[in-house]
């Protein structure tokens, strides 16, 4: 396949990026369980890659190996899932996917602690303002905000741990297992995801209804907008751009997400508020440099 042009990529980056800000406002839309709307996404998800596979059989390279680790990444991708389509439901689609994006500062902290590596200026900035960018959004009232309301914000940090873990455990046996196309082991993952979230969902005793068509259409969007045209178009655009555009470009999806929440559902923010989500977005991207710059080197 011949490389976009930096246009093109660029594109490709920003449309993956407003795709998958919609996921949140997905998950809300369809009004069922967590765990059953997450179980949904990932056999929506598991057909659309089935699909692609199955008219791009050069994608099925390395699809038989392999899948004890692609257990263990749809394990961790099924607890990112569970924590953070929970974290939806109290603290709403556009806070919560703020949230999750603080997975950043998760493998900056893995990296000094297991791999002994560096961080600059970009990253302590980055840290200090997306802290400062959470106190004001939460810390700042934390004492009188409901139980619920606290309760999602902590799952929200949990979302994060948990993202963060998923996208380390797919790099490491991605690099171990180079043969593997990523389209394949998406498929493989997604559908180990989907096992793992569906004996949860039996275990919580929830059915597997569909309950409208709304619904319907909202796992749809789910699983192909978001599970797989969005990460594709993503990972077919990055390579071709510099860090610094990316990491601005991928800021699309938790600002988006934000915009939908509070045209669809009326989230309300109080000019602190506000002032603390342009924060803790300036500190992920910062964050997303200084990632960025280990990878590439000084």
């Amino acid at each position: 396949m011949n490389a976009p042009s930096p246009l093109k990529a660029g594109i490709f980056v920003l449309a993956g990026a407003i795709m998958i800000s919609f996921a949140a406002i997905f998950a809300r839309l369809t009004e069922m369980p967590p765990t059953t709307s997450g179980f949904y996404r990932m056999v929506f998800g598991c057909l659309a890659f089935a699909g692609l596979l199955l008219i791009r059989p050069e994608m099925r390279e390395g699809l038989r190996d392999n899948w004890s680790g692609s257990f263990l990444i749809g394990a961790l991708f099924a607890a990112d899932i569970w924590f953070w389509h929970r974290a939806i439901e109290y603290i709403g689609p556009g806070l919560s996917t703020l949230m999750a994006n603080l997975q950043v500062f998760v493998l900056t902290a893995v990296g000094v602690i297991w791999m002994r590596e560096r961080v600059g200026w970009r990253f302590a900035s980055g840290l200090a303002l997306a802290m400062g960018g959470l106190w004001l959004l939460f810390g700042r009232d934390w004492a009188n905000l409901p139980p619920d309301y606290r309760l999602g914000v902590v799952l929200g940090v949990l979302t994060a741990l948990a993202y963060a873990f998923y996208l380390l455990a797919l790099r490491g046996f991605q690099i171990r297992h180079s043969h593997i196309r990523p389209e394949a082991r998406l498929l493989q993952s997604t559908l180990c995801c989907g096992l793992v979230l569906g004996a949860a969902n039996l275990l919580e005793g929830n059915d597997f209804v569909i309950p409208t068509w709304q619904a319907f259409w909202s796992l749809v969007g789910l699983g192909v907008a978001c599970q797989m045209l969005g990460w594709l178009l993503i990972t077919r655009g990055m390579p071709f751009l510099p860090a610094a555009l990316v990491g601005l470009l991928l800021l699309i999806q938790p600002s988006s997400s934000i915009v939908w929440d509070m045209i669809l559902f009326g989230l309300r923010l109080e000019p602190w508020q506000i002032v603390g989500i342009v924060l803790a977005l300036i500190g992920i991207y910062l964050g997303m440099r200084s990632a960025a710059r280990r990878r590439v080197g000084p």
